[in-house]
């Protein structure tokens, strides 16, 4: 049966060695020297081999103390690597932590963010992807990430969302559009022209605006694509605000005011599941920042 070798005796021995004789050792510790002798007493019956010369006066290591030595400093060592790495990551100053979010917010919210998190938290990696609503829940519920930024569209008793914020829905179309000199928007001005829908334009569904969906013949999910159908002047589409690519000088954002409709963006993790130190870290950096 193996010995449990027990972390203090081995600092003992090293202090010993170190400091050169029980007495300097003892006083070094702050222990007295009869408890520090009894350890390493303890210690070389368990390993079955004096580590230091008897009757000579002097702290000598016998050839098995010299075999020991080097493997004892490299034992306490990787204990207190062990423990101080542990202790950082619980007191949130290491670690790593995987996010998903949505496009939009993954280029117009997370720079700001992520910029502000990593001063404060330094030692903590961040893995970003951005993905459409869908990816995002499903990243978080399979673990590929444990945090999500993005709309939940179906309740899901598997996932906790938080609400961080509301992003207003708007009418998005070319500068020399009839609806581009408008300041707000009643869905009925709508009627008359061809409406692209997207992956978000189900926000209008169960209101008022619902009927225009019913008539539009063209769906585009990608953004790129989108944007450049916008940019033809092949339709309209509409779009949350955060989601409006306002690098293109030739579209514009107009409010939808009836209905008024908004996205809710919020904080997605897998429900009753922990958090990792660094991801709770960041969590609340989030709320900080966001949740007012």
């Amino acid at each position: 049966m193996l010995p449990e070798l027990k972390l203090t005796p081995l600092r003992y021995v090293l202090a010993i060695i170190d400091e050169g004789g029980f007495h300097a050792a003892a006083k070094q510790l702050h222990r007295s020297q009869p408890a520090i002798s009894m350890a390493v007493r303890d210690l070389e019956e368990r390993l079955g081999q004096p580590l230091f010369e008897k009757g000579n006066g002097k702290a000598m290591l016998t050839p098995f103390g010299h075999w020991c030595e080097p493997r004892f400093r490299e034992l306490v060592a990787h204990h207190d690597r062990v423990c101080s790495d542990a202790l950082a990551i619980t007191r949130q100053q290491r670690g790593r932590v995987d996010i998903a979010a949505v496009p939009s917010v993954a280029s117009r919210l997370m720079p700001t963010l992520l910029a502000g998190f990593l001063a404060s938290y330094p030692g903590i990696g961040i893995s970003l992807q951005d993905g459409h609503s869908e990816r995002v829940n499903e990243m978080v519920l399979k673990g590929e990430v444990e945090l999500g930024i993005t709309s939940l569209w179906m309740p899901d008793d598997t996932l906790s969302f938080t609400e961080l914020l509301h992003d207003d829905i708007g009418v998005v179309c070319r500068d020399d559009h009839p609806l581009a000199q408008q300041t707000a928007l009643h869905w009925h001005t709508l009627k008359p022209y061809p409406l692209i829908c997207n992956g978000t334009s189900r926000l209008l569904e169960g209101s008022p605006a619902a009927e225009l969906l019913t008539h539009s013949t063209l769906y585009i999910s990608n953004m790129i694509s989108l944007t450049a159908m916008l940019e033809a002047g092949v339709g309209i589409t509409t779009l949350p605000r955060l989601a409006f690519p306002e690098e293109y000088e030739r579209l514009r954002f107009v409010p939808l005011t009836s209905p008024y409709l908004e996205r809710r963006i919020g904080l997605l993790k897998r429900a009753e599941r922990s958090l990792s130190p660094a991801a709770e870290a960041m969590c609340a950096y989030l709320l900080r920042q966001l949740n007012h």
